[in-house]
């Protein structure tokens, strides 16, 4: 009898691994969709790389001038799922990406698995990313590769445990990192600047993945019934502020507003960009003019969020 029981537990323990270990095979794009290996321009991908805005993660913080193409590795961001450390994704052939392929890099981007073939944490919004047309994707590892060069990898991450389970994050991406495709549904007669708006808040730009709440205690996926509404700030202080056109957000801007806050930094009333969105507003301010007029112009079609108490412009 002890010895069937044993058997059972032993049979069970085998399915659930079996299980687990099926569910959480990462899964890398189709073939189809990989941009040919080459066919990235990097002028181009320069508009896309300020966009993603990967200095303010990949970058020391307070760089200046060049320094900000160091993408050595920036500060660690600490949370309350631990400490995570962005990597070394400059173009040194030991240490960054130097030896990545495009389809490497584009599955790194877009599925959040590494060369490796591990599941990368989602504090690296690939779930925005996804949205990316293959041409950007291409363009921006062209531009990367015309960076400086660091040498010296950066920290691992600094997380307990069930968090540290990386393998536990294919179950993470099946439960919420959902299916590619445009979270506002734009009216047929939308702007052809609110389409383009849409495409760099939702996709390079991966505006929601700050200014939108989380299910499940902050772990989970993006909130879209609440998007852009503001949420909790993930470092711990405060709340990243809502910036829909609700009266709690930024209702009362106009489009010329908002284009000229991301331009300049100042608000209508005079004040001054603040946190961590000084780095993403001196990104967007690299961008040609027109992007950060399409992006205004999306902010104002997106549906208000009501509710929201986190005051705009920080």
């Amino acid at each position: 009898m002890v010895s069937r029981i044993i058997a059972g537990a032993v049979a069970l323990v085998l399915a659930a691994s079996g299980g687990f270990y099926v569910l959480t095979v990462p899964q890398r794009l189709d073939a189809a969709a990989l941009p040919a290996e080459g066919t990235g321009d990097a002028a181009r991908g320069e508009r896309v790389f300020w966009a993603g805005g990967c200095t303010s993660c990949h970058a020391a913080k307070a760089q200046k001038g060049d320094e900000r193409l160091k993408l050595g590795g920036g500060d660690p961001l600490v949370t309350k799922f631990g400490t995570f450390h962005a990597p070394n994704i400059s173009p040194d052939p030991a240490d960054g990406i130097g030896a990545w392929s495009l389809a490497d890099f584009a599955n790194a981007m877009q599925r959040g698995v590494d060369p490796q073939g591990r599941h990368l944490y989602p504090a690296f919004p690939y779930t925005s990313y996804a949205n990316m047309t293959k041409g950007d994707v291409a363009d921006l590892f062209a531009y990367l590769k015309t960076l400086p060069p660091v040498a010296g990898r950066a920290a691992g991450n600094d997380l307990p445990f069930p968090f540290n389970v990386r393998r536990g994050l294919g179950l993470w991406k099946l439960a919420f990192a959902g299916t590619p495709g445009p979270v506002v549904a734009l009216p047929a007669d939308a702007p052809q600047p609110v389409r383009d708006g849409q495409y760099l808040v939702e996709g390079p730009g991966h505006c929601g993945q700050c200014h939108t709440p989380r299910g499940l205690f902050g772990a989970g996926g993006l909130d879209r019934a609440h998007w852009l509404g503001g949420a909790p700030n993930p470092e711990g202080e405060g709340r990243v502020p809502d910036i829909t056109p609700s009266p709690d957000g930024i209702g009362d801007w106009s489009q010329g507003d908002i284009a000229s806050y991301l331009e300049s930094g100042f608000t209508p009333d005079f004040d001054t960009v603040g946190g961590s969105m000084v780095e993403v507003q001196a990104n967007l301010a690299r961008l040609p003019a027109a992007d950060r007029e399409a992006i205004a112009a999306y902010l104002k079609a997106v549906p208000p969020v009501e509710g929201t108490a986190a005051a705009p412009g920080g």
